[in-house]
């Protein structure tokens, strides 16, 4: 960002920060354990948590207790989950300074994951403005849209701090830059396989890419930038998967992560893929060690 326009968030979420379902989910069998990692990201300087899976506002709560600099986003709320009264009077309850390390990542979800799904832009519109007229309002520059396409990449820039794309590529962040000016938040998500194994990452890849090839709001952003079919079959061509994860080292993930930030990225949030699925820890640590986190 060049500038704090009204609409821009107060707080620094830094130049890197990590996206992660697990975090936003509970720990049976180590309760202790998100709150952990929360702490140990804090201390390795990363800027933002994005808390994945459309999480409650509650979600942010003891990791907000667990940490004292980093700021904590949903990644995203989706505007079908709850009234925008109820969210506004979560974030409202939130104590005062943990509120300021809180950002509201909202989006519109998907029709096939969605009952009662229509009208998304007209959706968004009502919720931001149920925010707006909340009791205590939650104010543009602490929300963020997941934006991808023009219509909502322009809402965004009206009505929030900017925006939090999910799965695109280096062409589409210079695009969202230029829709929404200089002066809005622009933190995608990349999703990051650190494996020298070509052939296995590609493997976890495709795994995590499988369910969102079902969602056109994807697909169809992934059409506007010039993929076709052949490139959703079999799981995703290899060029979509160059395309959406940063494959290989850190060395290969600092490149993509500068070239995010060169086409206009104010922030990048990472999303470490593992087989196992398990807390990337380990990946967090070594990617810290080599990413520009301030």
């Amino acid at each position: 960002m060049t500038s704090q326009a009204p609409g821009t968030p107060q707080q620094n979420i830094g130049r890197v920060g990590v996206w992660a379902v697990q975090l936003s989910q509970d720990n049976a069998e180590s309760p202790d354990e998100n709150r952990a990692a929360a702490a140990e990201l804090d201390e390795l300087g990363y800027g933002a948590i994005w808390l994945g899976g459309s999480p409650r506002v509650a979600r942010a709560v003891p990791l907000l207790a667990a940490t004292r600099r980093i700021t904590l986003a949903t990644g995203i709320l989706s505007v079908w989950n709850q009234p925008a009264e109820e969210v506004a009077r979560d974030v409202a309850a939130l104590e005062p300074g943990a509120a300021e390390r809180f950002l509201l990542g909202l989006g519109v979800s998907h029709a096939p994951i969605t009952e009662g799904y229509a009208h998304p832009y007209a959706k968004m519109v009502e919720f931001l403005d149920g925010l707006d007229s909340a009791p205590v309002p939650v104010p543009p520059a602490r929300r963020v849209l997941a934006a991808l396409g023009p219509r909502m990449l322009k809402l965004a820039a009206d009505r929030s701090a900017g925006a939090h794309p999910y799965l695109v590529t280096v062409e589409h962040v210079a695009q969202a830059r230029a829709a929404l000016g200089p002066d809005r938040l622009l933190a995608p998500e990349l999703g990051v396989v650190l494996d020298a194994d070509l052939v296995r990452a590609r493997q976890t890849a495709r795994a995590a890419l499988a369910g969102y090839l079902q969602l056109p709001n994807y697909v169809n952003n992934w059409r506007r930038l010039g993929f076709t079919d052949e490139d959703f079959a079999d799981g995703g061509s290899n060029a979509l998967l160059e395309a959406l994860f940063a494959i290989g080292d850190t060395v290969d993930v600092r490149t993509r992560v500068a070239a995010y930030h060169e086409a206009g990225a104010d922030h990048v949030a990472l999303q470490v893929l593992r087989p196992d699925g398990a807390l990337p820890r380990e990946e967090w640590r070594e990617l810290a060690a080599v990413l520009p986190l301030s």
